[in-house]
């Protein structure tokens, strides 16, 4: 069963940057599209970003032009860069396959907040 452990999260003012880490267990991963997804209070959980197993990636509009995933296969982990943080960013931050496959982890709670 794969694990996934995402990192990273805290709390930031608006303007503020993170960049939140995920590492999955098992062999496949350099060959598995991920994605980054996050639920916020009282909402359906929503993909924020994807990037396939060769490296192009696609976002929400939402947070286009400032978020940033990336992958390190041979770490086996992926990451996002959140840049220019709202507090309609706030949630807790999951990562998971693109088709959502694996158990889901305990995730990273991201807040921004003055």
């Amino acid at each position: 069963q794969v694990q996934l452990l995402e990192s990273g999260g805290g709390l930031v003012q608006p303007g503020g940057s993170l960049k939140l880490s995920c590492v999955a267990s098992g062999t496949l991963f350099r060959i598995t599209a991920m994605g980054w997804y996050r639920q916020a209070p009282g909402k359906e959980r929503e993909r924020v970003a994807g990037i396939t197993a060769g490296g192009n990636t696609n976002y929400a509009d939402s947070v286009k032009g400032r978020f940033t995933i990336s992958r390190d296969n041979a770490k086996n982990t992926v990451y996002l860069q959140m840049n220019s943080l709202e507090p309609k960013d706030t949630a807790v931050y999951y990562c998971n396959t693109a088709a959502m496959s694996y158990r889901w982890g305990q995730g990273t709670q991201v807040t921004v907040s003055s």
